[in-house]
């Protein structure tokens, strides 16, 4: 199944990437040499193959608990004694919203 040099120019107007003549061709050649290296894979017999939408399975989380590591864990004061500003326990640090964007 070759790509048309109307197909790469559609892809490349849908991708909103301009292209001159020349490197339209240059895309198509390049892109059916691309396709071509799928070849083999459609060679498999994939009957009655199952879909895998996700490589692990089941597997929903993966996040570990969010749980201090109190042998190694920084004091808060020791953590901020560098900091630039600070309130309480947290480091401030410059607005990215502007003056409505909370205090400064």
């Amino acid at each position: 199944m070759a790509l048309s040099r109307e197909d790469v120019a559609g892809i490349a107007d849908y991708a909103r990437i301009a292209l001159t003549d020349v490197e339209l061709d240059e895309m198509t050649a390049y892109m059916n040499d691309a396709v071509a290296l799928l070849e083999p894979i459609r060679q498999y017999d994939l009957d009655g193959v199952e879909p895998t939408f996700h490589p692990i399975g089941d597997l929903s989380n993966v996040m570990g608990a969010d749980v201090a590591d109190d042998p190694r864990a920084l004091p808060i004061d020791v953590a901020l004694s560098n900091a630039g500003a600070s309130r309480d326990r947290y480091f401030r640090v410059p607005s990215i919203l502007g003056a409505e964007g909370g205090d400064r």
